[in-house]
């Protein structure tokens, strides 16, 4: 691939942000490719990795790769904070012309990043790898399409399961990313719903070389939860439209009865229905309020306004070096 450049003009600097968990022994090929790509374009490159509390050695890894390149730079969280949380801290350290969001166990491949890279340089601003053909165990690929359906129905928007993370940005993109700080995250919805010109091209999807995914059905579940609540108040309004439902059918029925026992001369019959009616509507206000309790959850853990990450150490970013100066 050839990319086009002033004589005069600064190669992009092209920032890699790379949340860190479960992968420790994949850094160093990761860093590696990523590396051999970013000059091959030419530009210049930093690479951000975010130990998401990693379970193994990855922040000693992610030292130990700063060390041979400083170029390289590390962000360790002080507990695990979940992915998009993890890649919101390595947005809010870099400074690059383009920003690249990928993830760390090498199924996306970094030598797709000069593909992104040249469909960017055609005016957009965004530009998704879509990976056409997943190389994820069957239920990984199931609950995923699942938890897109079910976000569809309830937001209205029409999403695309072949797009996850890996992208690469604009630097006015990622500082519009900034100011959103809500504590329900999902980068890609994030940056689907600030506009801009996006746009997706097809990418190799390569299978997992090391671990296995953190997204247990559990912690999908929670995802889609979280997701739903933060960006649809579509839950509210079909609860609503059960209970009216409801109510009309109990309704209906009580007229029902009503007109065998005074037309009809028959004599009601029916503990039985009664207590299952009763426990039925039991259960189903307790649905709805329950709904309710959950917006009433995330909007309490928005109102304590806590910080989206906490930092532990920092190595390599300019955070990082205006600290060593103070201590100089």
């Amino acid at each position: 691939m050839v990319f086009a450049k002033m004589e005069n003009q600064r190669p992009d600097l092209i920032s890699v942000v790379v949340p860190v968990y479960g992968c420790e022994r994949c850094l160093v090929e990761l860093a590696n490719r990523i590396i051999q790509t970013i000059q091959s374009i030419p530009a210049d490159y930093e690479i951000i990795m975010v130990n998401d509390a990693s379970p193994d050695h990855a922040w000693g890894a992610i030292l130990q790769l700063h060390q041979k390149d400083k170029k390289i730079k590390g962000i360790n969280l002080s507990r695990n904070f979940g992915q998009h949380h993890a890649i919101t801290a390595g947005l809010d350290f870099t400074a690059g012309d383009w920003v690249v969001v990928m993830d760390c166990d090498l199924q996306d491949r970094p030598e797709e990043i000069a593909s992104l890279y040249e469909r960017a340089q055609d005016g957009y601003d965004v530009v998704f790898a879509q990976r056409v053909e997943r190389q994820d165990k069957n239920f990984k690929k199931w609950s995923s399409k699942g938890f897109y359906k079910v976000y569809d129905y309830f937001t209205g928007k029409k999403t695309d399961a072949s797009i996850a993370n890996f992208s690469i940005s604009r630097k006015k993109v990622v500082e519009s990313f900034r100011k959103l700080r809500e504590q329900n995250r999902y980068f890609p919805f994030f940056i689907q719903w600030m506009g801009y010109k996006q746009t997706k091209i097809e990418v190799q999807h390569d299978a997992r070389k090391e671990g296995k995914s953190s997204y247990q059905l559990k912690k999908l579940f929670a995802l889609a939860t979280d997701a739903i609540v933060s960006q649809s108040n579509k839950p509210l309004r079909l609860s609503i439209g059960v209970g009216f439902l409801m109510a009309l059918v109990s309704l209906v029925y009580a007229l029902y009865l009503f007109s065998r026992y005074f037309f009809l001369d028959e004599t009601v019959q029916g503990w039985t229905s009664v207590m299952v009616s009763i426990f039925f509507i039991g259960g189903l206000l307790f649905f709805q309020l329950g709904i309710i309790g959950l917006y009433l959850g995330k909007i309490f853990n928005e109102t304590k306004n806590r910080p989206i990450y906490l930092i532990k150490d920092i190595k390599g970013t300019m955070y990082d070096e205006r600290e060593e100066e103070d201590h100089e």
